[in-house]
This record gives structure tokens, sequence and C-alpha cells, in this order.
């Protein structure tokens, strides 16, 4: 029998390496194994993401990307293993690249994050809206997930991705209601986007008006609250408490002061960016009580009493008023909890769709 020579066993060997590299299986532990460092701002500023397969590594096996923003407790390894959990529901855990980053932030006051060399601080609040970081102000919270994106979206890293979805729970269904109206690059990345909005305390208006009581199911009333409502009145109107909550209309409640990532768009174009792309607005059943810190303040109060009652009329208001095609899904029996909303029956078409 002939033998292979030395040059053809290595030869076979590198190929085997080669070929693990990308069919290796996914990291799936929230630990510093399964994260890296996004550089931001040309370096070496950077800021974390939990992953189940590197960012810069070929990986033929990719054809979805899911990428979850966390709460107000910037809890990224909590959401990461909630990510992981409906990847595994979904049968996706081998094709999809599930990426939860970390919007870490230590001000010393409300803030007090944990941060690495070089990491940045976010703030404490503005990073649900693409505010500038406190240790490199020229790089805001939306440019981080930008990078990721075009991360992802890299045909020599991942060239069979067909899809990429950006969801949010809580404080992070405000980033992804901001950032899905104010990006700059979802038309430039040659993959579909589409966005889910989960359970957030409020929502960015494009104009003016407020809902009504009309504007929501009577189960979304605060329990043991549900006033007569009208049913001549419009869903829809001015609101009346104007002059008293004077910051209602105000960046990121509305588009008055637009500021950081989105400060020099106008109103006209985050309208249209909101009404052109692809977004579902999944709310939980039972998310009618004031916890998880819910936003009490008159600005989110204009939008309604609680946050189903918030999502049901932001999805009618953008798709009546503006002829979006967004779609809201109500999620049985979930309350204001992550797992639930991103690991039920209803969430996980939605989370991997078909590529």
């Amino acid at each position: 029998m002939r033998s292979m020579g030395s040059a053809t066993v290595w030869g076979l060997a590198l190929l085997v390496l080669t070929s693990s590299a990308w069919a290796a299986p996914p990291c799936t532990t929230a630990t510093a194994a399964c994260t890296e460092f996004v550089p931001l701002g040309g370096g070496p500023s950077r800021s974390l993401v939990y992953r189940t397969y590197p960012l810069d590594t070929k990986n033929e096996n990719i054809t979805r990307a899911l990428v979850v923003v966390h709460g107000a407790g910037r809890d990224a390894d909590n959401y990461f293993r909630t990510s992981l959990a409906a990847a595994f529901l979904a049968g996706a855990l081998d094709n999809t690249i599930v990426i939860a980053p970390r919007m870490a932030s230590n001000d010393g006051q409300g803030c007090k994050d944990m941060l690495a060399d070089n990491e940045i601080s976010w703030n404490c609040s503005s990073w649900r809206s693409g505010g500038a970081s406190l240790t490199t102000p020229k790089v805001g919270s939306f440019d981080f997930l930008d990078e990721i994106l075009r991360k992802v979206a890299r045909k020599d890293v991942f060239p069979n991705l067909k899809t990429i979805v950006v969801a949010g729970h809580s404080a992070g269904g405000q980033v992804v209601n901001r950032y899905e109206m104010g990006n700059h690059i979802h038309e430039t990345l040659g993959t579909p986007v589409s966005y889910i909005v989960s359970n957030p305390s409020s929502y960015a208006y494009p104009d003016p008006t407020r809902p009504t009581g009309g504007a929501w199911s009577v189960q979304a009333f605060a329990p043991g609250y549900v006033p007569v409502v009208d049913p001549k009145t419009p869903l829809f109107g001015r609101f009346g408490g104007a002059r008293d909550c004077t910051t209602y209309n105000k960046w990121p409640y509305g588009m008055e002061e637009l500021s950081g990532y989105v400060g020099t768009m106008t109103a006209d174009q985050i309208k249209h960016q909101l009404v052109s792309r692809p977004t579902t607005y999944l709310l939980g059943e039972l998310d009618v009580l004031p916890l998880g810190g819910f936003d009490g303040s008159c600005s989110a109060m204009a939008e309604g009493p609680t946050r189903l009652a918030r999502g049901e009329a932001y999805g009618k208001y953008v798709n009546e008023k503006f002829g979006a095609k967004h779609v809201t899904t109500i999620v049985h029996l979930c309350g204001h909890n992550a797992r639930c909303m991103f690991t039920s029956e209803d969430a996980l078409p939605v989370l991997f769709p078909k590529p």
C-alpha cells in the first residue's frame, strides 16, 4: 500500500483544523469564555459582548444573527442565558449567532459596573436612546449596535447570513424602538434587518399626538381601575396635559430637542425610517403593573397607564396614522419578564425567522 507523504498528512490535518474552526459548537455559558470586546471610535475604547460564535472567525454555518439588548440592570449575562434558552427551543443554536451587548456604566452614583481596561462607560440613563458615552464622548450607544451589525453582515466572515434580528426587552425595548427609527445603517448592510420591541416603558412619538383611553384594550388598564371611555372619543389627539408636562414631546419621548446619535436628523427622517422598517411589538398580556423600573414620569404617562397599554396604542398609532405595517403580538400569561417573553411560542418564530 502506498503511504501518504508528510506534506499530504499535514495538508489533511490543516483541512480538518480549518473546517473545525467554522463548524465548532456554539459557546453557551455566560462566562468570559463566551465574550469578546468590540473596538469603538477607532480604539482603544471598547465594549463587551457575549456571543455564541466569534465575531471575526469565518463561519459558513451561520444563516441568522440575533442581537438582544438587556434591560435597565445592564445584565447582559442574564439576557445571554435567556437568548440561549430561546435558541435551544427554536433549534437554532447551530445556525444562529446570538449576541448580547453589555452597555456597562459607572458614573459612581446611579450605575456602578466594574469596567475592564479601556471599556467604555455609557451614560447611566441615555444609553437607552443613543446617548454619548462618559469616557468616549464621540461614541454613542447606537454606534455600538451599528458596529455589531456591520460585523455580522460581513460576507467574508458570515457568507451565508440571510437575516439579522435586533431585539430588546424593557429598557432594551426602549433602545430598539429608538434604534429602529434612528439608525443610519439599516439600508447599507446588504442583509435584511428586523426589530423586536418588547415591553418598554416608553416609545418615541414622531409628532405631538398622544393616545386616549380608547387606543388600548380594557385589559391593558391598571388592575382595579377601568374608567368609562366615550366610544366617540378619537383614539389619538392633542395631549391635554402638555402645559404641565413640558417634556412630553422631547427626545426620547418625542421629536423635540433631538440629541446624541439622532441629533443631526430631522423628525421627518426619523418618521420615514420608523414606518419603513419591519418591526414587531411583543407585549406581555400581564404587563400591567408598575414594576421593574416602570417609567411613571408625566412624559411616559402621556403614552398610557401601563406598558401593555402603551404598546397597544403605539402599534395602532404607527399603522393607522402613518401606514406602517408593524405587527403587535400579545404574549399570553407573561408579565414583565424577558425569559417568559422570549421563550414563548409567540416569540420564537419572530426571534428566529426562517432565512
